[in-house]
């Protein structure tokens, strides 16, 4: 295969995982199950499950049935979907997740990590490799910080946004002469949540050598507008706050999860990435339990929130605000940001070729075979198995006689197609060739 079959194969690639990944999206899995007469019931009995506990809305029996209709949606397409951060209609995606995933169900939470899909990078760390304009090219970079703040200028996406979110925190209401703090956290999770990490990042976790470039990256969020008050609130009350809004909740989730320490980890994280740690910190920006910097003198970061008067809930609290402040994955994610300035990304998989590219460039030494494994390692990571569809919360072996059966169901079955067109494809352009 040439180097313009490869490239096309690999769009063909793309476009294939596209379609499959769309068939774990949970309002296409909503949509498949309220149009089904087996699935719909069960679903709005979890539904009445998750807003009275079931006691209330469903008798004595609630148990038994809440039970049975988890058990009964793990085997539909409900099971294994998930949402994009910041896609249209994001928290109706996540509403239909969390109905099957909620935690206060005793005895029938799922184990999870969050309900957002895996952003893969080529990368650990995520900045720019060049920040400065052309004209800069091969400059010693003196201040990375006013570097990120002119790339963001050239870049259309990113200072539109910018524009956006600064404006809408320093502009004071008519009412009251404060400013719309509910606008300006709209205004910066969509910044957030839009414009590359490339730029976010640089902007938010550039490092800082004197406390007026600190103070300027401090107040990068506004954040007299989006979190600051007279008192810091208690961090408990701030949680439980969180938790009734499926974005704040399900952000939290994702922090928890890609900034979880680890002691016997390598960099002092549990799943080893710093790139994915700053992604899933940026994504509580504009929520309630909003983090940035705690002060211009040091780079330690927290939410604006306390446990002074947590009382019986100390422990609890402690543990949270631990979770930004002594949180050793975290922490090392931002110093290491900041201290590899100079050190360009390391690519883990060979780069696309350009159409443009010239017959004379070194060729992928990928033969058809391995392309093929390594096809089918990605998609086995995507495509759920019977085995694990089959897994239940309430301890039985077997899924009752109403429960959906896999094979039938519609995203399988797309995941299948998906595949077999894929290799077929593959294997038509490396003959072509």
């Amino acid at each position: 295969m040439d180097l313009w079959g490869m490239y096309l194969f690999h769009l063909i690639t793309f476009a294939l995982l596209e379609v499959i990944l769309a068939g774990r999206d949970c309002l296409v899995a909503g949509d498949s199950c309220s149009s089904d007469e087996t699935c719909s019931p069960r679903l709005r009995t979890l539904r009445q499950c998750v807003a009275g506990n079931g006691s209330m809305k469903l008798g004595p029996g609630a148990r038994s049935q809440c039970a049975n209709a988890v058990s009964a949606l793990l085997s539909s397409p409900l099971n294994g979907c998930q949402c994009k951060r910041g896609m249209k209609k994001e928290k109706n995606c996540l509403s239909i997740y969390w109905s099957l995933h909620q935690s206060f169900i005793h005895g029938l939470n799922l184990v999870e990590s969050y309900p957002y899909e895996t952003v893969h990078r080529d990368y650990d760390y995520v900045r720019l490799a060049s920040i400065t304009a052309d004209s800069d090219v091969g400059m010693t970079t003196v201040n990375r910080c006013l570097d990120a703040a002119k790339a963001c200028n050239v870049d259309d996406v990113c200072q539109k946004l910018r524009t956006e979110y600064v404006s809408a925190c320093i502009k004071p209401t008519a009412k009251s002469g404060l400013c719309n703090r509910p606008k300006c956290n709209k205004a910066l999770r969509r910044f957030f949540d839009r414009v590359p990490a490339d730029y976010t990042h640089e902007l938010l976790f550039c490092p800082c050598t004197d406390t007026a470039c600190a103070e300027r990256r401090r107040q990068t969020i506004v954040p007299s507008c989006s979190y600051e008050s007279a008192e810091k609130p208690n961090c408990i009350t701030q949680i439980k706050i969180c938790n009734t809004d499926y974005v704040c909740r399900s952000r939290l989730a994702q922090f928890q999860y890609d900034c979880e320490p680890s002691e016997i980890s390598a960099n002092g994280c549990k799943q080893g990435n710093y790139g994915a740690c700053l992604l899933a910190y940026t994504g509580l920006i504009g929520s309630t339990i909003t983090p940035n910097y705690i002060d211009n003198s040091t780079s330690s970061v927290a939410p604006w929130c306390s446990c002074s008067v947590s009382w019986s809930q100390r422990e609890d609290c402690d543990h949270f605000l631990g979770s930004f402040t002594t949180n050793i994955c975290l922490q090392n994610a931002l110093m290491t940001f900041g201290s590899e300035s100079n050190q360009q990304p390391t690519v883990s998989q060979a780069s696309m070729p350009s159409p443009g590219s010239s017959s004379r460039e070194t060729r992928s030494t990928t033969s058809p075979q391995e392309t093929i494994e390594t096809m089918r390692n990605i998609l086995d990571t995507i495509i759920p198995t019977q085995a694990l569809g089959n897994e239940l919360l309430v301890g039985q072996s077997t899924l009752p006689s109403n429960s959906f059966p896999i094979s039938a169901s519609p995203p399988s079955l797309m995941l299948q197609a998906a595949l077999c067109l894929l290799l077929l494809l593959f294997h038509l352009l490396n003959n072509g060739h």
